[in-house]
């Protein structure tokens, strides 16, 4: 049977090192670090994970809540989470909570019965049930990508989403597409109202405003993204570019354009959020903004590792940049009306 003497033999370091390397990652160098994991896949070696978990009263995992585990966006962020979660010696569970506060509740839990050390929420609502808040003050705590709306103490991690739909915006404008429209997802999500306020920002510094008939809601599905351009095309006068807020609707609107005779981007540009990989697939390809997902849900982690080791942050809040991509489908078209 493999110990931790024949991996320590193999990777040419001390006993203490090789345990050093299971229990604490981050402070042993990264070719130590190589060198000890090598050995223990060679040597086939298992920690004794519950004796370690027993001596040490800890749990050695997280939990991430996700409102949606099949979205693209979201496995991105995920994958970073992982990544780093990895490099620090925890396991992830993820709870798919399906947009369900019952669930989130319940996957929260596992933070005050010992299940898990600390919690990422993905989502815009404090996950901890009213009868747990005073206990859940106690357990480490990040909220990433979706931005809770109530002051609290934690860190948050997200992307500046006014400044990027700022941006997006002003691209179109600067095509001479005047007549804008945009489908938004649920209007209490704190991303929507940021990237709405970063549209009417850059309309505001044209002379322009949104007209209301020219909101429509969708809920990020590809659904609901045909839905909403179904329900513009209704519209007297005809967009000249739709700002979808994530590449799923944006892909579903282009559908329901093309199943109308129009094109993409002669008749109607159209631009996405979230560069998502099937973005650059599409026919045409997809203008969108470029999010760090995996950038983001690393920083996550590694605050929630700091906040679990009883370490200050340097800051609460982080926010991260974007990268416009321009694609086929807001091509500088001559003809427009």
């Amino acid at each position: 049977m493999s110990t931790i003497r024949i991996v320590s033999k193999l990777a040419g370091v001390s006993t203490a090192t090789v345990s050093r390397t299971l229990k604490n990652p981050e402070l042993v160098s990264p070719d130590t670090r190589q060198r000890v994991m090598q050995a223990v896949q060679s040597a086939g070696y298992r920690p004794n994970q519950l004796a370690r978990n027993f001596s040490s009263g800890k749990a050695y995992a997280v939990v991430v809540l996700v409102p949606n585990v099949a979205n693209p966006f979201f496995s991105r962020v995920i994958r970073g989470i992982e990544q780093e979660a990895q490099a620090c010696g925890y396991a992830v569970l993820l709870g798919d909570t399906q947009g369900s506060v019952s669930r989130e509740q319940e996957y929260a839990r596992m933070g005050l019965t010992s299940q898990a050390d600390g919690l990422i929420q993905l989502d815009s609502r404090y996950p901890f049930s009213e009868e747990d808040r005073k206990l859940a003050a106690t357990v480490p705590f990040v909220n990433a990508c979706e931005r809770i709306d109530e002051p609290a103490g934690y860190p948050v991690v997200e992307l500046d989403n006014r400044g990027a739909a700022r941006a997006l915006t002003q691209h179109l404008l600067d095509l001479n597409l005047k007549r804008l429209a945009v489908i938004t997802g649920p209007a209490h999500s704190p991303i929507v109202r940021d990237r709405l306020a970063g549209m009417k920002d850059a309309l505001l510094g044209a002379g322009l405003t949104l007209a209301a008939n020219a909101v429509v809601e969708g809920d990020f599905s590809m659904q609901s993204g045909h839905d909403a351009a179904q329900r513009l095309l209704q519209q007297p006068e005809r967009a000249q570019a739709i700002f979808c807020m994530n590449d799923e609707m944006a892909i579903g609107a282009m559908r329901c354009l093309r199943q109308h005779g129009l094109r993409v981007p002669q008749d109607i540009a159209i631009a996405g959020f979230d560069n998502i990989e099937f973005a650059a697939f599409t026919e045409p390809s997809l203008t969108t903004i470029d999010q760090p997902a995996e950038q983001l849900g690393r920083q996550a982690m590694r605050a929630l590792y700091q906040l679990m080791r009883g370490e200050p942050l340097a800051q609460q809040h982080m926010m991260l940049s974007y990268r416009l991509v321009v694609r086929d489908s807001t091509a500088i078209i001559t003809d427009k009306k």
